[in-house]
């Protein structure tokens, strides 16, 4: 099994910045894909950002893009979102999840950080 745990969360005005962190244990991460997602109050849950192992391939949500850049160490089992230009509207609990590459589904996730954006 795959534990993660997300740190950095907090309070922002809008237009500021804020790092994610996720560092994983349990197993090597030279299988995995890393994604994170967000869910907003009273909202579904939403794909923002994923990235491969070499980090040579990440994608980004269309409301994200531009704005967060998503990266990985592996040697310290740790991937980052980095967060510019926050929106009020980018408030929510923000999970980093892992799959192997040829899974269909996310098969980890972590408990979560809270991100609120003050107007």
């Amino acid at each position: 099994q795959v534990q993660l745990v997300e740190s950095g969360g907090g309070l922002v005005q809008a237009g500021g910045s804020l790092r994610l962190s996720c560092a994983a244990s349990g197993r090597t991460f030279s299988t995995y894909v890393m994604g994170w997602f967000r869910q907003a109050p009273g909202k579904e849950r939403e794909f923002v950002a994923r990235i491969s192992w070499s980090g040579g391939s990440a994608y980004y949500a269309d409301s994200v893009k531009g704005r967060f850049t998503i990266s990985r160490d592996n040697a310290k089992n740790t991937v980052s979102l980095q967060m510019n230009s926050l929106k009020p509207e980018d408030t929510a609990v923000y999970h980093c999840a892992s799959k192997s590459a040829v899974a269909s589904d996310y098969e980890y996730w972590g408990q979560g950080t809270q991100v609120t954006v003050s107007s």
